[in-house]
């Protein structure tokens, strides 16, 4: 039996929507059981709850995930340099360790495929980086690149020594860094309701710098919780059985993707476009870039939905 999706989007509306949703508490000090000594620029991640922490501090500092096992002795390699490189760095970024053995549902969540798989995360968004062997400095050219993507986004915080507090001082709350003031805009209209005031903005930082991606994302983000605001999902989901009704198909997509079945959007819509021709074929394309846009261009699923594409229209 057909499940009726979720009509309310489960978006990161400041950036990507992969990692965002793992957990919201600090991450654990835990023991040190990986590779290399332990500094301020490293914290081994035990449960969900600390991969949740990791990406929710990749809004403030860039964050570099490497999946390793200890049976693995270029895994752990790869970690130790990683971690002699973070030190180097000063702060600059955080190395998250993750034991694939001891984590393997957190290691099938981030989609790794070998070991040791080495991820930048940016807002939350992941960066594929590599996987297998490497040498120290073709990883420093890496972490290098990933910094200046970093500092592009206005993600450019630091990680330090922790600080003395008083027994009964409160946590000081992390201080994320200020969106462009663009991006500030079409947050604040999201926060207020205003989809299209929000979609405005970002359209106009679009006009700014065409080679936004964050704002594409958002821009597109917002396009869909437009396009999904006020349809009745079961009703939706009533006319979908008809393959013939585009408008249902195109619509039942977007439901799908936006309660978070990733996998059902893109097949339904690579099937409209294998059906198709003409108009139809080629609108059902556009609306299927649209969602690789919100889900995000390094996600694996639209990597292989791209190729899936090709191969119906080629």
């Amino acid at each position: 039996m057909t499940q009726t999706p979720d009509p309310r989007p489960r978006l990161d509306i400041r950036g990507a929507v992969d990692l965002s949703g793992l957990g919201r508490q600090a991450p654990p000090a835990g023991p040190t059981t990986a590779p290399g000594a332990p500094t301020s620029a490293v914290v081994d991640i035990t449960d969900e709850a600390g991969f949740g922490a990791v990406v929710q501090q990749s809004s403030t500092v860039p964050v570099v995930l490497v999946l390793w096992a200890s049976w693995s002795e270029v895994s752990t390699q790869v970690a130790a340099d990683l971690v002699a490189l973070a030190a180097e760095l000063d702060g600059r970024l955080l190395v998250a360790r993750l034991d694939a053995d001891a984590n393997p549902q957190l290691a099938q969540a981030i989609g790794a495929e070998a070991i040791p798989t080495v991820l930048g995360v940016l807002r939350g968004q992941p960066v594929p980086l590599f996987q297998g062997p490497a040498g120290r400095e073709d990883i420093r050219a890496l972490l290098d690149r990933l910094l200046e993507v970093a500092e592009a986004n206005s993600i450019t915080g630091r990680v330090g020594p922790p600080t003395e507090q008083a027994p009964d001082a409160e946590p000081a709350e992390p201080v994320e860094p200020p969106l462009p003031p663009l991006h500030q805009e079409a947050y604040d209209a999201i926060e207020a309701g205003d989809l299209a005031g929000a979609a405005d903005a970002y359209r106009r930082a679009l006009a700014q710098n065409p080679r936004d991606d964050m704002a594409a994302a958002g821009l597109a983000q917002v396009d869909l919780l437009r396009r999904v605001e006020g349809l009745d999902p079961t009703d939706v989901t009533a006319r979908a059985a008809d393959l013939a009704d585009l408008d249902a198909q195109l619509a039942m997509a977007d439901l799908e993707l936006a309660s978070g079945d990733v996998e059902a959007a893109f097949d339904r819509l690579l099937g409209v476009v294998r059906r198709t021709t003409g108009p139809d074929r080629e609108s059902t394309r556009e609306r299927l870039v649209a969602l690789f846009t919100v889900v995000g261009t390094d996600d694996p699923r639209v990597a292989r939905a791209r190729r899936d594409l090709a191969s119906a229209l080629y």
